[in-house]
C-alpha cells in the first residue's frame, strides 16, 4: 500500500517538471516565436574569440599553400617531360645531322683523298714559299687544282705529322692522291727551281758561300759557313774524320769543296749543298784518273800509296790548295809542286824550310785589301808561310784534280824558287841568286 503511494507521488512530480519546462520555453519568446530576454537576465552573446580565428586562418592558409604546392609539382612534371621530349627529339634531329654532315665530309674527304674524283692527269706547277705553313701549303694545291677538299686534306696531314714543307717550285699531277702530293712536296725530285752553279778551281770557303748566295741558290749563308767549320759530315766521310787538327782551322771544309758545275735549288738547305759537293768529291777522289808518267789510270788515294808518299790525303790537299793558288797553268802546277816538296824535304840549314808563299799570308781572305776594315790593320794569319815553318794547318782554297795530281806526282826538279812576271810567265831557281837575278831581270 505505501509502496503504490509512493510510486503514484513520483509521476505527480515528473508531471509537475515536464509542464513546467513547456511554460519556460513559451515564455521564452514572443507570440510571433522571436526570442527576448528579460531585464533581469543579462543577455549571452554567441560568438568565437580572436585566437580561434588566427588558428582557423592559420589552418586554412597551410591547407592552401600545400594546395598551390602540389598544383606547382604537378605542373613542373608536366614541363619536365615535355622539355624532356623537345630535348630528345633535338637530340635525335641534331645527331642525324651530324652524322649526315660527317659522312658527307668523310666521303667527299676519301674520294679526294685517293683521287677518285680526281681523273685529270694533267700536270701544273705549285709553288711553295719559304717557312711555308700547312695552311698556305693547301691553299697553294687547291688554286692549282691538285687537291679537291682542302679541310680535308689538312686534316689528313695533321693526323700523318706531315705538316711541314720546304719551300720550292714543284710539278704535280692533278690526279695524285694525297699522300703522293706530300711525297713529292718534301722530297726534290720533283722540283724544277733549280738553278746551276759553277764552283771554280781556287775559291775559297767565303767566295763559294759569297758565289752561292749571289745565284740564288743558298738560303743561309752564316748557316753555310758554321757548317763548313763543324764535325757534322765527320761520320759520312772518312777523308773528314781524318783530319788531325780542324781545332787549329779556320773551315774546317776548306780544300774538300771539290770545283765543278752543281745544280741546286732556289734557295737551297746549306746542309744539302754542302753534301752535294762532298759526294762529289768523294767520288773524284776515288775514281781512276790519268797521270802523267803512268800508263795506268790510278786513283789518288791509289796513287798515294803505288808512289809511298810520305803525306796524307789531308796533307796532299793542303799542297794542292797551294799550287791551285800559286799555279799560272798546269804545267805550272808541276813545276811548284815540286818546289814545295823540295822545300818540304829540305835540310834546316838550307835555309828554305819556310814555304814563304804570298796566297797564304792573308787566309782565310784573297788578299789585303780583302780584309775586313776593323781586324786590316794588326791582321796575323796562323795560315802565314812566311812566319812558320812546314805546311799551313789546312788548305787555303779549294783545288781542282790537275792540282791535286800534281801534288801527288810533282816534277822531279832541284828548284827552290819561283816567279811569275806581269804576263804570268813563270820562272824557277835553284838557289836564291838565281832567284833573285830573276826578279831583277824579269820582274
Amino acid at each position: 500500500m505505501s509502496n503504490d503511494m509512493n510510486n503514484h507521488g513520483l509521476e505527480d512530480q515528473r508531471r509537475r517538471k515536464a509542464e513546467n519546462f513547456r511554460l519556460n520555453i513559451r515564455d521564452n519568446y514572443d507570440d510571433d516565436g522571436s526570442s527576448y530576454a528579460s531585464e533581469s537576465e543579462p543577455e549571452e552573446i554567441s560568438s568565437y574569440s580572436g585566437e580561434d580565428i588566427k588558428d582557423q586562418i592559420a589552418r586554412e592558409s597551410r591547407k592552401s599553400l600545400k594546395k598551390r604546392q602540389k598544383e606547382e609539382k604537378r605542373e613542373l612534371k608536366a614541363r619536365n617531360r615535355r622539355n624532356r621530349r623537345i630535348f630528345r627529339i633535338a637530340w635525335i634531329v641534331s645527331v642525324l645531322l651530324i652524322g649526315a654532315m660527317l659522312a658527307a665530309f668523310l666521303i667527299t674527304g676519301m674520294n679526294d683523298l685517293l683521287a677518285i674524283t680526281r681523273q685529270d692527269d694533267s700536270a701544273v706547277t705549285v709553288q711553295i714559299p719559304k717557312d711555308a705553313d700547312i695552311n698556305t701549303v693547301t691553299d697553294a694545291l687547291k688554286n692549282s687544282g691538285v687537291i679537291g677538299e682542302p679541310n680535308y686534306f689538312k686534316f689528313y696531314a695533321s693526323i700523318t705529322k706531315n705538316d711541314t714543307f720546304q719551300q720550292g717550285t714543284y710539278e704535280l699531277k692533278k690526279n695524285m692522291d694525297y699522300q703522293a702530293i706530300i711525297t713529292n712536296l718534301q722530297g726534290t725530285s720533283n722540283r724544277t727551281d733549280t738553278i746551276e752553279v759553277t764552283i771554280i778551281e781556287g775559291q775559297n770557303v767565303l767566295e763559294i758561300a759569297d758565289k752561292l748566295e749571289e745565284e740564288g741558290a743558298l738560303g743561309n749563308k752564316t748557316e753555310f759557313l758554321q757548317l763548313c767549320n763543324s764535325d757534322k759530315f765527320d761520320n759520312d766521310y772518312d777523308f773528314l774524320k781524318a783530319i788531325p787538327n780542324p781545332g787549329e782551322r779556320y773551315y774546317k771544309l776548306e780544300g774538300y769543296l771539290y770545283p765543278d758545275k752543281y745544280e741546286f735549288y732556289v734557295n737551297e738547305d746549306p746542309a744539302s749543298i754542302i753534301y752535294k759537293i762532298l759526294n762529289n768529291y768523294e767520288k773524284r777522289i776515288y775514281e781512276k784518273q790519268a797521270f802523267d808518267g803512268y800508263e795506268k789510270l790510278y786513283s789518288v788515294k791509289k796513287m798515294l800509296e803505288k808512289t809511298e808518299s810520305k803525306y796524307s790525303l789531308d796533307e796532299i790537299m793542303t799542297i794542292a790548295s797551294i799550287i791551285q793558288a800559286e799555279a799560272a797553268d798546269s804545267e805550272d802546277m808541276y813545276y811548284i809542286s815540286s818546289i814545295i816538296h823540295n822545300r818540304l824535304d829540305a835540310d834546316a840549314d838550307e835555309g828554305v824550310s819556310a814555304l814563304g808563299l804570298d796566297s797564304t799570308k792573308f787566309y782565310p781572305y784573297r788578299s789585303k785589301d780583302k780584309l775586313p776594315s776593323d781586324i786590316a790593320a794588326n791582321y796575323q794569319s796562323r795560315y802565314d808561310t812566311y812566319d812558320n815553318t812546314g805546311l799551313p794547318p789546312g788548305p787555303i782554297c779549294n783545288p781542282g784534280m790537275e792540282a791535286i795530281k800534281a801534288a801527288v806526282t810533282p816534277y822531279d826538279t832541284s828548284y827552290y824558287y819561283f816567279f811569275h812576271d806581269s804576263n804570268g810567265k813563270a820562272y824557277y831557281a835553284s838557289t836564291i841568286e838565281e832567284h833573285e837575278a830573276n826578279l831583277e831581270y824579269y820582274d
